[in-house]
């Protein structure tokens, strides 16, 4: 399975330490450099910076270059991701922010979130559900409290 990964499911993945089920779900993630910029950059959390320092072998940076109008309502990272996945053909695309998941709706890329993540990591109970949000409620991820609750009565048992 190819996928390409924007800069939030990356970020909240490592803060709540769940940055290996990326690797356990997909093996490989490609990320465009913009992204990695991102992420590496002196506004990051701590925790991403340091988990990023130990070179992960299963992320593939590429190097990407958009065109100048492409997508140009959209950050760099944002952008950069978006068209790495429609030329590489990817299976899915890892993104949070609600106008990129639109427009790469828009151009027939299937996007899955942190969320959405997190759910398939629970149906193959590699996560302990209430414990992630319970960790990923403390951070800057949004999500609306009804989203968050259905989510977890979908996995009570």
């Amino acid at each position: 399975m190819t996928v390409v990964s924007d800069t939030s499911p990356l970020n909240y993945l490592a803060i709540t330490q769940c940055e290996d089920l990326l690797k356990t779900l997909f093996r490989k993630i490609a990320v465009p450099a913009a992204v990695m910029s991102e992420l590496h950059s002196e506004n990051a959390p701590a925790a991403v910076r340091e988990w990023l320092g130990g070179n992960p072998d299963w992320i593939e940076v590429h190097q990407v270059q958009v065109p100048e109008n492409y997508l140009s309502g959209l950050g760099h990272g944002e952008r950069e991701a978006i068209y790495l996945a429609t030329k590489i053909g990817a299976d899915a695309l890892l993104m949070d922010e609600t106008k990129g998941r639109i427009a790469a709706q828009r151009l027939n890329l299937h996007v899955m979130g942190t969320l959405g993540i997190l759910d398939a990591a629970a149906l193959r109970h590699l996560v302990d559900l209430p414990s992630v949000l319970g960790k990923l409620k403390e951070t800057t991820f949004r999500a609306t409290p009804d989203l968050l609750e259905s989510l977890l009565k979908k996995h009570a048992q």
